[in-house]
């Protein structure tokens, strides 16, 4: 049948968390800031694992353009999804325990926070490779655009 086929990046992120004896990194906590390293970049995707202490989080992000999905190896995390109609931004919140994950298409505009009061794990897989990511802020005039950040200058 000759069509695109798309890699299913919840399905990624759970068989990488599943793996865990074979990361080639220990997962860390930093108490300054999340911790992250990437354990595979493929022509078609890249995955990262996550550390989240209570209180570490991101801001409005997106990325860049990336489809993806994370999963929760262990631990409890809020994400705020942002959309936006008529111009004002509506902000939708779902909390994902050990076990969960989604997945979110290329224009998807989130903030992942841990308000649980223990760490947590997650693996995440963006699909291609992320390129940029822009950060935003919530205004009285709307979602409002902080920064751009490029791979390989900014992270």
């Amino acid at each position: 049948m000759g069509g695109i086929v798309r890699a299913d990046h919840l399905a990624i992120a759970q068989e990488f968390s599943a793996a865990a004896s074979a990361w080639p990194v220990p997962p860390r906590f930093d108490p300054v800031e999340r911790w992250y390293h990437r354990l595979t970049l493929t022509d078609d995707y890249e995955v990262w694992l996550l550390t989240w202490l209570p209180g570490q989080g991101t801001e409005i992000h997106d990325h860049g353009g990336s489809a993806g999905a994370f999963y929760l190896h262990s631990g409890t995390l809020v994400e705020d999804t942002v959309s936006v109609r008529d111009r004002t931004p509506r902000v939708a919140s779902r909390e994902l325990g050990e076990g969960a994950g989604r997945r979110f298409g290329s224009h998807h505009i989130h903030r992942i926070e841990n308000r649980s009061s223990r760490p947590a794990i997650s693996v995440h897989v963006y699909g291609p490779a992320l390129t940029s990511m822009t950060k935003y802020r919530l205004s009285p005039a709307g979602l409002e655009v902080l920064t751009v950040e490029r791979a390989g200058a900014q992270w």
